[in-house]
């Protein structure tokens, strides 16, 4: 199946386009209204239909000043691009925080919220643009 959706020109774009494909997908085939839970159940299986490499609930290393201080657990990681999902009827402010500051202090390049909770799948894509290599960084 080939998506309609495109991010040619964008860096990462092929990544971030083929996640919001299968977002699209699996939201078209469950709508709004499940657990979280559920919403990761049925993207790692469209994410692992169109073969590309992810984890599911992936402990991430956050740094402060180049040393590493704590980790976070998010969704996915899919490929470079950190994936955070929520199953809310709106997102909310502290939602694209908490992806932002996940993304900065992680050290990957893009990041996108993606919300299953709505009348329609909502996703919004972040780039890191103060990104830094850190050792155990996967960039």
């Amino acid at each position: 199946m080939t998506d309609q959706w495109s991010m040619k020109g964008y860096e990462f774009g092929d990544v971030t386009g083929a996640v919001i494909g299968a977002t699209i997908e699996v939201h078209k085939e469950l709508g709004p209204g499940f657990q979280e839970v559920t919403y990761q159940r049925a993207l790692a299986r469209e994410l692992a239909a169109r073969g590309l490499d992810f984890s599911r609930e992936v402990d991430v290393p956050i740094y402060n000043k180049g040393g590493k201080i704590d980790t976070r657990r998010v969704d996915f990681i899919v490929e470079d691009c950190l994936v955070e999902i929520k199953a809310r009827s709106e997102l909310y402010p502290q939602d694209f925080v908490q992806a932002v500051s996940y993304l900065k202090a992680s050290g990957y390049p893009v990041g996108l919220l993606i919300n299953f909770g709505a009348k329609s799948a909502e996703f919004k894509r972040f780039v890191n643009t103060k990104r830094k290599k850190h050792e155990h960084s996967p960039i």
